[in-house]
């Protein structure tokens, strides 16, 4: 069997895996459902996603120290078992801190440690020119989820119940993405990536700098500040956009654009990961910055069905760009050997914007009535991702690794 072939598996593969571990994205589902059928409060619905929110981030970082390790196979499969029962305990639990423990902990562990290990093991098989466009696919199956996922949880309930459909969800996870966990492994040490045609070689030596060496570069931090802004941008729109289209337009039913973010958002992700292999990463994201700084600046004149779509479009498009930018631009920046570690602390940025985002929301919303602060808000942060953008360079490797070893 060709390598290349191979490579295409594992790509597939992982693409699919996401499929299935996007199960984060039919929270709103189920907390109507639990509102509504059960008579939960808004509060203790929303527990158990903010507690996987929470758990997602923090278990990507050790993940993605365990799979620099030891590969990414049996990490993988640790997750998506995880996931698997973690969704099927949910089905039996009765109280908010039983769902918080199932889902929040166990199902959102199992969701960090399954994402941390597909995307370096991808990047591995193919030529370093295709990092963004790897990236990009493997992240398109994490936002896509929510464009299947959520009207066939929302069937499920009606027909079986929230209970059961936490349980066929979960059984679903474990025939299908945990045979697929086995299929992902790395290359063999003496592999080299067929390069594209036209492909112009550089003598440049391969980087290796961990994570301890990350921290002491100033670019590190820059990423993760433009990383935690736009997310928090982003987040704020996705996470309230049925809110904003019922409060600006009097739209009631507004679940189309939550379908229309999940596919730009989608769509986005491979998109910017093409592009960033063209014109690089940084430059990538300062496009992109742009385009949503503009995007948040006009979004309180959004007042009809129209402007709403296109709005939620390019929302979507700006944060999808995030998830497929940041892991080829560390990539790039740090190299493969440690990217699992190196990507675990940068992705604490989107933990901390998963905070920033709804908090900036509700503020506004509770003191204002509407949105418009909300908008100010993420335009600064924006604005502040735009600047870094244009002042971050890439990281001199070599020079970095002189001062490392002379320390």
């Amino acid at each position: 069997m060709k390598k290349f072939d191979r490579a295409m598996q594992i790509l597939v593969a992982g693409f699919c895996i996401n499929l299935c571990m996007g199960i984060l994205y039919a929270w709103s589902v189920f907390k109507k459902a639990l509102v509504v059928d059960l008579g939960w409060s808004n509060a203790d619905a929303s527990l158990p996603y903010t507690v996987a929110i929470i758990t997602f981030a923090l278990s990507l970082l050790v993940a993605g120290i365990l799979q620099d390790r030891m590969g990414p196979r049996r990490v993988l499969i640790l997750g998506t078992v995880m996931v698997g029962f973690g969704m099927i305990i949910s089905s039996f639990a009765t109280t908010p801190m039983m769902l918080v423990l199932t889902f929040g902990v166990m199902t959102g562990s199992g969701i960090g440690f399954g994402y941390a290990c597909l995307s370096p093991s991808a990047m591995k098989w193919f030529h370093p020119s295709k990092k963004g466009l790897v990236n990009g696919l493997i992240a398109a199956g994490f936002g896509l989820a929510a464009v299947y996922l959520a009207p066939l949880t929302s069937t499920l309930i009606a027909k079986y119940g929230i209970n059961t459909s936490f349980l066929v969800l979960g059984i679903a996870v474990l025939i299908i993405a945990v045979p697929l966990a086995f299929t992902i492994n790395n290359p063999p040490a003496n592999y080299v990536p067929e390069a594209p045609a036209g492909y112009k070689a550089t003598s440049a030596k391969p980087v290796d700098i961990n994570w301890r060496g990350m921290l002491k570069t100033p670019q590190f931090y820059s990423l993760w500040v433009m990383y935690a802004f736009a997310s928090a941008a982003g987040l704020m729109i996705i996470g309230n956009i049925t809110s904003i289209a019922a409060t600006q337009a009097n739209i009631t039913d507004a679940a189309y654009l939550v379908v229309i973010l999940a596919i730009f958002n989608s769509g986005g992700r491979v998109v910017a990961g093409i592009l960033s292999d063209k014109i690089g990463g940084v430059k990538t994201l300062m496009i992109a910055f742009v385009m949503q700084g503009i995007n948040m600046v006009m979004f309180a004149t959004f007042e009809s069905e129209f402007t709403l779509i296109i709005g939620a479009a390019v929302a979507g498009v700006g944060y999808g760009t995030l998830l497929a930018v940041f892991p080829s631009i560390i990539a790039d920046f740090y190299g493969l050997k440690n990217y699992g570690a190196n990507y675990g602390v940068l992705y604490t940025a989107w933990g901390v914007s998963g905070f920033i985002g709804p908090v900036v929301a509700a503020f506004a919303v509770d003191t204002t009535g509407t949105y418009t602060l909300a908008y100010t808000v993420c335009s600064v942060m924006i604005a502040v991702a735009v600047v870094l953008s244009v002042i971050t360079k890439k990281v001199d490797a070599e020079a970095l690794e002189k001062k490392l070893a002379t320390a």
